[in-house]
């Protein structure tokens, strides 16, 4: 077999793999694909010449790190609304509705990254909205090692190969990561998410809530200190009460106006928001990624987009 063709076989398994750890690298999922893609055609074209055959993997991980840092060289850090505005807003007054300029981070299918329920669960924790955010805050080569070492699981010796760098200097960042993640992140226990069963019948509820602006159904899902945000809108809105008056009074729909359609983003619940057009045609309007609490809805991110339909595997029109 040509060399080429060798290594389009040897490295299609860690396509999904790579796009998840550019996502946690950049962000952006269209990033990720756009730099993974261009991690298989260096790869391609560098393979006659590769000899460690057994070291593919590290050798990909080398060349989509390297890509990725070159890329954050002369970009701000992607960020949510909860992350760069003075605090939550009143629904009912006025205020700034208008894109924030700001890089906002970007919701990831699962389906891109994940390919069965058994995969490693530091791998599903590391990109949830919450711990991105966070990870978005470190710099570029904190950032880099803390993911190669704590989710990836390469050894200080590999990634010091990898970036260039000597294992002490690997431990170092590593260590210093790890001590501004936990300032940023949430805790394991306030990460609660529902099991398969009861994360299908919430999100169940939740879309009816939604296709018949049911107030009552949505009360009885969020939890009392629930928090909503938009982007690129650069407003959130923190409270129960609070994101109810902005749910009534400036998003919901008459019944029949809006479709929804379970998914997953992040590793976490999520729904695809259609919206009846002035012509009459359900059109893609926002992704919906849930946070779960002990007692319902935590956190819901709507992600006014809908480019991303196309990275869900869906159409833009039903």
């Amino acid at each position: 077999m040509p060399a080429q063709e060798d290594f389009v076989e040897q490295a299609a398994p860690f396509r999904a793999e790579l796009i998840a750890h550019c996502y946690r690298m950049l962000g952006s999922v269209h990033d990720a694909e756009d730099l993974v893609q261009e991690t298989y055609l260096r790869g391609w074209r560098g393979y006659p010449a590769f000899e460690e055959r057994a070291a593919l993997k590290t050798w990909l991980y080398r060349i989509a790190t390297t890509a990725c840092l070159r890329a954050l060289e002369n970009r701000a850090r992607r960020v949510l609304p909860m992350g760069v505005g003075d605090g939550s807003v009143d629904p009912d007054a006025d205020f700034d509705a208008k894109a924030g300029a700001h890089a906002w981070l970007e919701p990831i299918p699962d389906a891109l990254m994940f390919k069965s329920p058994e995969d490693d669960l530091a791998a599903k924790q590391s990109v949830r909205l919450a711990v991105m955010t966070a990870l978005q805050e470190l710099p570029a080569r904190q950032r880099a090692v803390l993911i190669l070492r704590d989710v990836v699981q390469f050894s200080a010796a590999e990634v010091a190969e990898l970036l260039e760098t000597t294992p002490a200097a690997v431990n170092s960042s590593l260590q210093r990561a790890r001590a501004r993640l936990a300032e940023l992140s949430p805790v394991e226990e306030s990460m609660s998410e529902p099991g398969d069963a009861e994360r299908r019948e919430l999100l169940d509820r939740y879309c009816a809530a939604f296709e018949n602006a049911d107030m009552a159904a949505l009360t009885a899902l969020l939890q009392a200190d629930v928090k909503l945000e938009m982007p690129p809108m650069p407003v959130w809105f923190t409270g129960r009460d609070a994101v109810l008056r902005f749910l009534a009074g400036r998003a919901l729909a008459e019944p029949g106006d809006i479709v929804m359609i379970p998914t997953a983003a992040n590793s976490q619940p999520a729904v695809a928001e259609y919206r009846r057009g002035d012509d009459g045609a359900m059109r893609a309007h926002s992704i919906h990624v849930l946070t779960t609490g002990a007692t319902g809805v935590a956190g819901i991110t709507v992600f006014l987009d809908p480019g991303l339909f196309s990275t869900f595997g869906l159409s833009p029109t039903r």
